[in-house]
Order: C-alpha cells, then structure tokens, then sequence
C-alpha cells in the first residue's frame, strides 16, 4: 500500500531534525542553582573552582573590602542557617486534585490546597512567580501551644506524608512551642523565615504583603521582613481596634492588633483608592473637587501681594468684601462682586500656598489649567475674602488610615460560621479583610493566603468581588490539621481537619453571597467555586543516590527507573503534576482534545498565554500528532516509551518536546 503523502511529509522531516529532546521538570526549582547561575551569569569572577562564590571576591567585585575586626549590625537566632537551608531543598512534592470536593472545578479560577504550607509554596514557585498582587497572612502567633508546623530539613515532605497518614511509618510532631523552651522564639522564626522568603517572589512588582501579629512577635517579625523584603519597602504599621475581643484577666486591656504592610517593591507600589469606612459619607474627601484656600502664612510663605483682575471668579454671587488688615489675606481695598465675578480689579496681601498656579490661571483668562499632578484646576474668591484653590479629584484618590476601626469582631465571625455548623476561636472578621483586598487589588488580581485558617480570606475575595464587580482570584493554603471532635456541617459534610472546615466555610459562604443581590451599577460576579488539591508523593520516581562503584545497585535502579512513574499514578493527578512542575497555574483552562487513538490534554495559561499538551499513553500514534496542528510555540509533553526514534524526532522539530 502507498504510504499517504502527509505522512511521508511527516515523517521526512525527521532527517532535518537537530533539536534535542529534554526531560519534564521533577521537582521544584532549585534555589541554590538558580542563584549560582545568575552569578555565573553576571559575575563568574566570583566563583571558585567548585562552582561556589568566594565572599571576598564578590565584596570585591562589589567594590568594598571585608573588615574583620568592624563589629556591624546583624539579625539572627539560633536555628536560622537551618531554616536557610530548609528553603534552598527543592520539593519532591505535587498537588493532587480532588474534584469531588471542589466547586466548578471546570470554570472556577480560585484555588484551595489543602497541605504544609511551605512545599506548596515551593511547588507554585514556577507557576507564579512574580503574578501575585496581594498575600494576606495569619500566622501562628506563638502563644505556646500553636505551632503545629514542621520542618525537618532532612525529608520535609516525609515528615508531612506521615502526619498526614499517607505513610505507614510513625512520625513525631511538635504541636507546642512552650515558653520555657530555650528557643522559644527562634523556632518562631525559623518556621517563618523560609516561607515569607519564598512568599516574596511570588509578588508582583506592584504586589503588597499584610500579615497580622501581636505583641508576642511583632518586633521580630519587622526584623525578618526588614531582611526579606528590605527595610525600604515597609509601608505601614496598621493597627486593627478589635473592639469585643479584650482579655478582663489582663492588668492592662489589649484591644488591638497590628498588620505590617510590605510592598515588593514600594516604588512600584500604587496609591490605594479605597476611602476608610469610618469617613461618613458627607466628607469632603466624596466630592468630585478638593477644595482648599490658599492662604499659608509661615517662612516659607512670606507675605506678598496678589492682583486679581476685573472678570475673576467668585463663589458667590454678588456683595461686597470690605476692606481689612486685621485677618488674612488682608484686602487693600473694597472689593466689589457682581454676577459671580469681580467688578474691579483687587489687591490681596497674604503668603501663599499656590501663587504661581493662581497666576497661570489668571493668565490663562480664568479657564481651568492642569497642576503638577494632572488635575483640573480653577481659583475663586470666596465671601469671606479668602481665595480657594478646586482642583478635580483624581481617580486614584484614597484615603487610608492606619488604624482601622468598625470592621467587625472576632466574636461576630464565630457566630458566623457557628450558623453553618463549623467552629473555630478566633477567625479574622471578612470586613477587615475585605477592606485590605479593596487596599491592595482590583480586577482580575491573585490574593493569596498560606495560613488560612477558617478560610476568611476566601470569603472575602468573594466578598470584595461582589461588592464592586471585581473579578480577583484566590489561593489558600492550609494545613490538614486535626480537630478536636470531627464534626458534621450543616450540609451534611464530615469535618476532620482545619482544611475540612476552611473548604466548608467557602462553599457556604459562596451561596450566601451570591444570593444576595448586589448594588446598582455593579455586574454581578459568576466565578463563586474552587478548585481544591491536596499535597501528596510525586508519581514520578526519584533517582535514588549509589555509592560509586556498585554496578548492581546501579543496574538494578537503571532497571526500577525504565518505567519513570509510581505504581498507583493515574492519567488525571499526573496531567496536574506535569503542568504544575512546567509552570502552569493551578486555574489554567483544561480541555481534551479529539482523537480516535490517544487521550490528549491541552492546558492553556491564559494569563501567561502559554499552552502545554499532554498524552499520557503508552503508544503515542504519528497520526495523532499530526491531527493536533501542534507550532513550534507548544510545549508537547509525553511519555518516553510511547516514541520510537523517527517520532521523536519529528516532534522535537515541530514543537518543544519533553518526556517522563
């Protein structure tokens, strides 16, 4: 039978392929390496022979000289090179999803993990990097009894996996952090460290950090983001008036709570447009103008004398100012209004906040000019004799404070979720965090919460969407800490865990925002689901450390790894790992393709534009990949043993080809 022409077009290609074939990513990035190469990059000068930077050379290179006899300020604590080296360990981990348990898993973009905090940041590094507008955290505050997090720096996803169960071994873990412990707030730190670390890249330049606190840490946590994040991108110290929640045990009531405002980069760092919610809604900072006399008296406003000309503005429409010296602006002579302008020409004494704009007004026939921030911009004199500067209000005009008042308690969110059959001591009010996200995002942007209790963050996106038609995304991550007593919602669900009842509580919380109809102008939000995954076992398999020399050991590794996947994988969970490891997001669009001879996914990241397809099975058809129309911008992705030689060179000429 005579081969059909396409598909010896195909397969002739094959002689013009010189592209190789790469291996699908297995684990996390790896920190250390990625550092490496950027000094190999930019300054091979200091590295050594081994590959190392040589800390003298790169000061030298820098332009200073090592003094080791200058003493000079240092933040550490015991324990913290470890926690260093816990963050450098790539994670062997991936995220399984657990459809049954999401909500519109399909079309939703929000996303809930359930999992150790710090191998899902570590996971997502790929995928987000740099995508993140706002992190909202809080974290353990180191009471005694709340550190439930564990990071053994020899095996951290081991440590997890027996917690979890999902190993048979017995693990041991610390759930209490006791005072008397010699590092009692080392641990703290080491534990915080890593993960605020790896929380910093993945914020956007213009991304913003809050993270809640109380005396017990506060100031060692501005210590560790000073570090993190650098001292000159701290923006605020905003102090939350937790009215309802005082402690009558205490010789002094404390009745307020802090949050540290970090940007990625504060000069990126744009001017919030949210007004606080305590200004009532007769203020001036609600009118379309902000208007403000001129008159300054001080030494940097000498007193001088402004002309106004017949035909200037007035705010009122006719009368008469008399003359005066004993108020300022002191008026030289009567000054006479008819039909809201100046009858005659006026002499005013005073200093002046804005006398050279006033005089590009006057210059420019009492028509509105533009001042040095853009704004519309008219002068007019009042009835009292004072001239008044109206600029219009820019778009971008907030007015945030640093206390924050009036958003709730911790005793109304209780009773909250009480209504729906969860419990839980002391969830964050949603106003309160509803108002950060209204501080810091708009649109399609990606909040993120690795601490996330009760799941308040959640709700308030959801919150925050529907109050003003947004379209922002979250990430949650939570332990599966265990409760208790196991409880049922009121659904009817089984709630074992934290995470069970953060799920809970967003489901919930869901419905009843969205039954409530929302405010005239604003287009009723449609993403209320979620996508939940679990941290679990990569299904790829680890190559395993030999002793040199062992040829057995090696050949028989060599014959376990000619099948790269667990025994228990499925096409589903490692569809997710390779997209997740390659660096697509956790809410990209997952379609299957048709073909009559192979399962094919195509994933599309619509934020990045990027997409991957996927065939997972055993025997990859050329007629398949010819039906696909695959470019040379995708990212094809199969398994090693589904090629022979010819197709694999044929697709490494019509595409980016990468096996398991």
């Amino acid at each position: 039978m005579t081969e059909p022409h396409a598909e010896r077009s195909f397969r002739a290609q094959s002689k013009l392929s010189n592209r190789s074939v790469e291996p699908i990513e297995r684990s996390s990035e790896d920190i250390v390496s990625e550092h490496l190469a950027w000094f190999r990059d930019r300054f091979p000068e200091v590295l050594t022979g081994d590959g190392k930077v040589d800390p003298e050379r790169l000061l030298a290179t820098l332009g200073e000289v090592i003094d080791v006899d200058k003493e000079r300020y240092t933040f550490t604590w015991a324990g913290k090179k470890e926690a260093i080296r816990v963050l450098q360990l790539p994670s062997r981990a991936t995220l399984l999803p657990v459809e049954a348990d999401s909500e519109s898993f399909d079309t939703t973009s929000n996303v809930f993990i359930e999992g150790d905090n710090l191998e899902v940041l570590k996971l997502l590094h790929r995928s987000y990097f740099g995508r993140v507008k706002m992190i909202y955290l809080d974290p353990p505050y180191n009471t005694g009894n709340d550190l439930i997090y564990f990071d053994d720096f020899s095996d951290p996803l081991d440590a997890y996996l027996k917690y979890t169960g999902q190993t048979d071994e017995e693990g041991n873990l610390l759930t209490t952090n006791p005072e008397t412990n010699g590092r009692f707030h080392s641990t703290w730190l080491s534990m915080m460290y890593p993960r605020l670390f790896l929380a910093r890249q993945l914020l956007r330049d213009d991304g913003v950090l809050f993270i809640s606190c109380n005396d017990i840490e506060q100031a060692h946590l501005r210590l560790i983001l000073n570090e993190v994040f650098g001292e000159e991108n701290f923006v605020a110290t905003l102090i939350w008036n937790n009215e309802g929640n005082i402690d009558n045990q205490s010789k002094v009531k404390t009745n307020h709570e802090y949050i540290l405002m970090y940007a990625r980069s504060v000069e990126h760092f744009e001017r919030p447009t949210v007004i606080d919610p305590n200004i009532d809604e007769t203020s001036k900072l609600f009118n379309d103008e902000i208007e403000n006399t001129i008159t300054k008296n001080g030494p940097a406003n000498p007193v001088s004398e402004v002309v106004l000309p017949k035909g200037f503005p007035a705010a009122f429409e006719s009368g008469v100012v008399a003359k005066r010296d004993e108020a300022w602006p002191h008026l030289l002579e009567d000054i006479k209004v008819e039909d809201s302008v100046l009858a005659a020409p006026a002499r005013l004494e005073s200093g002046w906040s804005s006398k050279n704009i006033l005089q590009l007004f006057i210059d420019n026939g009492f028509q509105p000019i533009q001042d040095g921030q853009g704004r519309e911009t008219r002068f007019a004199l009042t009835s009292t004799g004072a001239i008044y500067r109206y600029s219009q209000r820019s778009a971008d005009q907030g007015h945030v404070l640093t206390v924050i008042r009036n958003v709730g308690t911790t005793q109304q969110s209780s009773a909250m979720l009480a209504k729906w059959g969860l419990k839980f001591d002391w969830p964050k009010p949603v106003r309160l965090i509803e108002y950060l996200c209204q501080i810091a995002t708009k649109d399609r942007d990606i909040v993120l919460d690795f601490f996330s209790g009760s799941g308040t963050t959640a709700h308030a996106v959801l919150a925050a969407n529907h109050r003003d038609g947004g379209s922002r995304r979250f990430i949650t991550v939570q332990l599966p800490e265990a409760l208790d007593e196991p409880a049922a919602a009121k659904s009817g669900r089984s709630l074992a865990t934290i995470a069970d009842q953060g799920a809970e509580r967003i489901r919930c919380a869901a419905k009843e925002i969205a039954s409530t109809p929302v405010d005239v102008g604003v287009t009723s939000p449609s993403d209320y689901g979620f996508r939940l995954f679990k941290l679990g076992s990569s299904l790829l398999k680890p190559w395993k450390g030999l002793a040199e020399h062992d040829a057995a050991a090696y050949a028989e590794q060599m014959e376990w790894f000619a099948d790269g996947l667990v025994v228990d994988w499925t096409p589903d969970n490692l569809m997710w790992e390779v997209a997740i490891k390659e660096g697509f997001s956790l809410s990209s669009v997952v379609s299957s393709a048709e073909s009559a001879t192979n399962q094919v996914w195509w994933i599309l990241d619509e934020d990045k534009g990027q997409s991957l397809i996927i065939c997972l099975d055993d025997v990859l058809n050329a007629a398949t990949v010819r039906d696909l129309g695959i470019s040379t911008d995708d990212l094809f992705v199969c398994r090693d043993t589904a090629l022979d030689d010819e197709l694999a060179a044929n697709l490494a000429l019509q595409c980016r080809l990468k096996t398991i």
